[in-house]
């Protein structure tokens, strides 16, 4: 699985594959649903869960996240974070617990 997620990163053109994630930023913003799983969210590490987004490409799911998708409000409550940032936390997030 984890050699599906660097693959299809690589096909995107991503780079983050081993970029450390904004720690403080995932903790103070996205742990708050995606560590419990609330309201549906894909909970961190779940790499069955993130599968099916992963497939719709990273420009994609930054997209969802500045934008908003079903109960996540937009730019996931991280209002400062980048593009390159969101990439990273939802790589971190996608990735199975090592």
């Amino acid at each position: 699985m984890k050699k599906l997620l660097i693959a299809a990163l690589v096909a995107t053109g991503s780079t983050v594959a081993m970029a450390e994630p904004p720690m403080d930023k995932y903790n103070k913003a996205c742990a708050v649903c995606h560590a419990a799983g609330v309201a549906g969210a894909p909970k961190t590490h779940d790499a069955a869960a993130w599968e099916p987004r992963l497939a719709k490409g990273m420009d994609t799911l930054v997209s969802s996240v500045k934008n908003g998708l079903n109960a996540m409000p937009p730019k996931g409550m991280c209002f400062d974070c980048t593009d390159e940032e969101y990439k990273e936390l939802i790589t971190f997030m996608s990735s199975p617990a090592e």
